[in-house]
């Protein structure tokens, strides 16, 4: 998996397709929250849950049903009418985008058991054929090993590049759409 941070970086790069000037600053951050929520599985090794079972790491919390149900109870809650510009379609569809990049993340990591992108339906687990992605240590105690420098290289070359370069290319466009609607 990667880290947390790493989560909430895609999902923000996400967001930048769902940008809007009056959308207010807590979606882009209930997104965020959404992009590393999936991994909260991992509480279940201390219960005994195994990390194979449902409701294991990279389970049920992984896959697209939790992603759907995870952005519907969040719009229902906390954005009935949508946020700013944006109503409660696309708020939904950006969290709920913003909740199954994390098992796609995932699945271009170099470990672990795959991911059930299909479950409760079908508990089988993927993996894409390219894994560029380290795979990084489950717990904070691993955080602190050596290991963590090549999951550090590895997330900032396959995650927060390709999320800076998105941001990055949004915000061009917007400062020459501005540009353009000053000068006429």
């Amino acid at each position: 998996m990667p880290t947390a941070p790493s989560h909430a970086i895609a999902a923000l790069a996400l967001g930048a397709g769902f940008y809007r000037p009056d959308v207010p600053r807590h979606l882009w951050a209930t997104g965020a929250v959404c992009a590393m929520l999936p991994d909260a599985d991992v509480i279940g090794f201390r219960f005994g849950i195994h990390y194979g079972d449902l409701l294991g790491h990279r389970g049920l919390t992984h896959s697209l049903a939790f992603a759907v149900l995870l952005a519907t109870v969040t719009v229902v809650v906390a954005y009935r009418r949508g946020a700013g510009g944006l109503g409660p379609i696309g708020t939904w569809s950006f969290l709920a985008l913003a909740t199954a990049s994390h098992g796609f993340l995932d699945g271009f990591t170099d470990g672990g058991l795959g991911i059930a992108f299909f479950s409760p339906f079908d508990p089988t687990r993927y993996f894409f054929p390219w894994r560029p992605i380290a795979v990084a240590p489950i717990g904070i105690a691993g955080l602190f090993r050596p290991a963590m420098a090549r999951v550090v290289a590895s997330e900032l070359t396959w995650v927060w590049g390709p999320s800076a370069l998105v941001l990055g290319l949004v915000a061009a466009r917007r400062l020459a759409a501005n540009a353009e609607h000053t000068d006429a």
